[in-house]
């Protein structure tokens, strides 16, 4: 058997397939599975991006290969609605960039930046590309832990000189995957300084840009003046148009950084298909703010029917103000456990840990699935014997 180059030894299995493989284990012993695991929507696309990739995958142009760099009518549709939602100018030839899904944008802008012995400084918990792929290109995570008193929010003040000088990137994430936190344009505008003052380039993954629950609208770090000197984001259409099979997203900001990641690119893949781009391209024109609004509200309402279960069974959690997950510590502390118990019971949550060490004590619920499933979930945790609630 050949053997397996040395940088496999530092990646893990990925979280939601060794996931997917024990629900499998549970359904094989007959027990019905309800999933609050992978943050997957269950709901329709937008109708008018269904409408627009059937009509331009009949059209033979669209059979051809696509565009390196991305369909300018997707890059420009972005930029206007960038203007339109955020106040912010973009160059949608030098400082956009189509990628195949965020995740695959974010992992390879890594492979663009990091050599070994470079530090990646990365939340904890947080999204797993983010180290997993520090890892395979040889670089080193410093962690910043999130934590509830500090409302999820990484303190840069206490990340040592000595680390932040060897850093080359900050990952950012807000709102945030798992925790389902936000924060206002000042922390944006304090991090985007911290990073001009490091020489370090600010990344923010905006997967959830537009999943604001309550509150004012979450923010684009390029609302913030100069931002665009030091700092590069992804956009996702996955989550917020409910097109997560789709695989489209972008990248916007700094040229530098989206020349260097569209480098890699070009020497990696083909790009997205262009049927798929002009499908975007219209969901973007289509004013998308009233389908947000709908689907945030579908989810608001989920989210209070989950938590009025929740306080029946007497388990204690924060309602997010964002995202369409719910961060909830573990009764006892051990998520690893009462995740494989939940599991037992045919209810998938995923342990906090699997994001970091300190997403231990924790577990993540996602809001994508009906009403219905949320009350069939609370019955199975009332079912629980022993109760884990119980004090």
């Amino acid at each position: 058997m050949v053997k397996l180059a040395r940088r496999m030894d530092t990646l893990p299995p990925y979280l939601f397939a060794a996931l997917d493989e024990r629900r499998r284990a549970v359904e094989q012993r007959g027990i019905e599975v309800i999933s609050l695991g992978i943050g997957d929507p269950d709901l329709p696309s937008m109708p008018i991006a269904v409408e627009t990739v059937q009509r331009e995958a009949a059209r033979v142009q669209n059979h051809r290969y696509p565009r390196y760099d991305g369909l300018p009518a997707f890059r420009e549709a972005l930029a206007r609605h960038y203007q339109r939602r955020f106040g912010v100018a973009v160059d949608p030839q030098r400082e956009t960039l189509t990628v195949i899904g965020s995740k695959e944008g974010l992992a390879h802008l890594i492979w663009a930046y990091v050599e070994p012995g470079d530090v990646v400084l990365s939340p904890d918990p947080s999204y797993p590309v983010y180290g997993a792929h520090t890892g395979l290109a040889g670089g080193e995570v410093y962690s910043l832990p999130l934590r509830a008193e500090m409302g999820f929010l990484p303190d840069l003040s206490a990340i040592p000189e000595d680390v932040a000088r060897r850093a080359k990137l900050l990952f950012l994430n807000y709102p945030n995957n798992p925790t389902g936190a936000t924060c206002d344009l000042a922390y944006l505008r304090a991090a985007v300084e911290w990073c001009r003052e490091r020489d370090i380039l600010l990344v923010h993954d905006a997967a959830y840009v537009e999943m604001t629950l309550e509150g004012e609208p979450a923010h684009s770090v390029l609302e913030v003046e100069g931002a665009k000197d030091v700092a590069i984001e992804f956009y996702s259409l996955s989550k917020p148009f409910n097109m997560t099979g789709w695989r489209l997203g972008a990248v916007l900001g700094n040229r530098e950084a989206v020349a260097a990641l569209g480098r890699i690119k070009n020497n990696t893949d083909s790009g997205q298909w262009h049927a798929i781009q002009y499908a975007g391209a219209a969901a973007l024109e289509s004013h998308p703010e009233a389908f947000f609004a709908q689907m945030n509200a579908i989810y608001r309402q989920r989210r209070d029917r989950l938590f009025e279960g929740l306080a029946r069974v007497g388990w204690e959690a924060t309602p997010p103000k964002a995202t369409f997950y719910v961060w909830a510590p573990v009764p006892g502390g051990d998520d690893q456990s009462f995740a494989a118990q939940l599991l037992d019971a045919g209810v998938v949550v995923v342990p906090g840990s699997g994001y970091g060490k300190h997403g231990a004590g924790y577990v993540r619920l996602c809001l994508t699935v009906s009403e219905e499933d949320i009350d069939r979930v609370v019955e199975r945790l009332a079912a629980l014997h022993p109760s884990p609630f119980a004090r």
